[in-house]
């Protein structure tokens, strides 16, 4: 069964049931059904094609999954603007991209989103916070904007936003029936589990990830669809984070790296994570040792998952009794590959095939990956084992050319947050006039511990990574530039150190 058939038909089998927690506010399926059908309604009636591309002010609040979902239903494309940012970023963004139409919550309709949508003819929809509170109008025209009509989108189901760890954030479309594809290897899971069928499931799955992330829509469009219940939460903080495990009793939670880092950090009492049976993660490489704390701490395998925006999801992840059965054989993989993706190593220069074992740039193809016939490129170093398990050894396209000498950032990184004092590192290269870039890390000290001299470090690393691998600078912040998904923004980090070098 498809996206759309499974969310219109789970939503009617028991309308009173729980379905969304938002701003701890619980709304029912009927009630988030409820606002579906009047958004399919208005949306229907705008003028608007059905290939033309809406925009959606998405926040992790109750009222944008309404409108996500009324484009699911509808089969109409999606295009994510986040209104977290800026004001005046947000208004150049939806400028750029001009859509047929736009909604978002009431509040996120400021003046300089307003006065694009007027100066456009952009028709907007406003939606409440509240439940019950129906959709309106905030202006209407009688026609699309003639620039949308020049870049309709018949297949895609949304055009989400990369993640911008490396650059400016960068639209990448996701067809539906990629989308499909990666639901259909979920389902495939449940046939082996035996819970395959239409029904509300026990539960509740929360959710810190934004939904202009790629973690963040797939896992908010699964949970529904699968029939569970989903609490938001719009920004993740220890405390909040905590409070909301206590009230809504999740088993598996999704977390980033930086999340779990500051879990240990704070050492939160194992009790208060009782209902935890294990913790997801994945939106950024996650430490060996890391995960092996956090199995010493409270007992919980963090399951890593691979994947990318273009991919519609992951390719690659551990399931629990893998990991119990397998992960200290396999420490520090990303999973096995999932079935019906194909995966290979090739050589960066002559691109022939390498043996399992060996290190190079990864290849996918299958059901969800480009066209499923042709082999896709990744910008990732990596390797695979007899088993078909993945390992990461970090980013192709990031190497820093140190006078000729190529320094892979990710292999520092790694040598770096061995050190007990250091809890996160990031390394960038910075412009140099002899040498054209060099390596330059910033780092956070681990909790209560004193940061270790750039002389201690250079002895440190002097142990793993040769001399022309080491950074020239070594920079303490206290905290880092971070995307939405909680992955360090290295043109932000570049800017700080630009900043402090001055």
């Amino acid at each position: 069964m498809q996206i759309e058939q499974l969310l219109q038909e789970i939503s009617k089998l028991e309308p009173k049931a729980p379905a969304v927690e938002s701003q701890k506010v619980w709304w029912t399926w009927g009630q988030l059904d409820e606002l579906v059908q009047a958004l399919v309604k208005m949306v229907g009636r705008s003028g608007v094609p059905q290939d033309g591309r809406v925009g959606l002010l998405l926040r992790n609040r109750a009222g944008p999954i309404a409108a996500l979902l009324t484009c699911v239903v509808s089969g109409r494309c999606a295009v994510g603007f986040n209104p977290l940012i800026p004001a005046a970023k947000l208004a150049n963004d939806i400028e750029r991209q001009c859509p047929t139409l736009l909604i978002g919550l009431d509040t996120d309709m400021s003046a300089e989103v307003c006065d694009v949508a007027d100066a456009l003819a952009i028709p907007t929809i406003r939606l409440s916070d509240e439940v019950g509170v129906m959709p309106q109008w905030g202006n209407r025209f009688r026609k699309p904007p003639p620039a949308s009509l020049e870049r309709l989108a018949p297949e895609t189901m949304f055009e989400m936003l990369s993640s911008g760890t490396t650059g400016a954030p960068k639209r990448i479309p996701l067809l539906r029936s990629n989308f499909n594809k990666s639901l259909e290897s979920v389902q495939s899971l449940d046939r082996k589990r035996g819970e395959m069928g239409l029904r509300l499931r026990s539960g509740t799955r929360l959710q810190t990830a934004p939904l202009t992330h790629m973690s963040g829509l797939f896992t908010v469009l699964m949970t529904l669809a699968e029939g569970r219940k989903l609490a938001l939460m719009e920004k993740f903080s220890v405390g909040e984070w905590v409070d909301a495990v206590e009230r809504t009793l999740p088993r598996v939670v999704n977390l980033p790296p930086a999340a779990l880092q500051m879990i240990l950090d704070a050492d939160i009492p194992k009790e208060r994570l009782s209902s935890l049976v294990a913790i997801r993660s994945g939106t950024a490489p996650v430490d060996p040792s890391l995960i092996d704390e956090f199995r010493e701490r409270y007992g919980l395998p963090v399951l890593v998952q691979y994947g990318a925006t273009e991919f519609s999801g992951s390719v690659a992840g551990w399931e629990i009794s893998a990991f119990r059965e397998l992960y200290d054989q396999k420490r520090g993989s990303v999973g096995k590959i999932q079935p019906g993706i194909e995966a290979r190593i090739v050589d960066g220069d002559s691109q022939a095939p390498l043996p399992l074992g060996e290190k190079g740039i990864l290849e996918l193809r299958g059901r969800q990956v480009g066209d499923a016939t042709d082999w896709v490129r990744t910008t990732d170093l990596a390797s695979l084992d007899e088993d078909y398990y993945l390992w990461v050894h970090g980013r192709a396209d990031g190497a820093i050319n140190r006078g000729g000498f190529k320094v892979h950032p990710d292999e520092v990184v790694a040598a770096l947050q061995k050190h007990p004092a250091v809890r996160e590192a990031v390394v960038v290269g910075m412009d140099d006039a002899r040498l054209g870039t060099v390596p330059v890390a910033a780092i956070i000290a681990a909790a209560g511990k004193v940061p270790p001299t750039a002389e201690e470090l250079k002895i440190f690393l002097s142990e793993m990574l040769s001399p022309y691998q080491m950074p020239v600078k070594y920079v303490f912040v206290g905290d880092l530039p971070r995307t939405p998904s909680m992955k360090p923004a290295l043109p932000a980090v570049k800017e700080m150190l630009t900043e402090h070098a001055t």
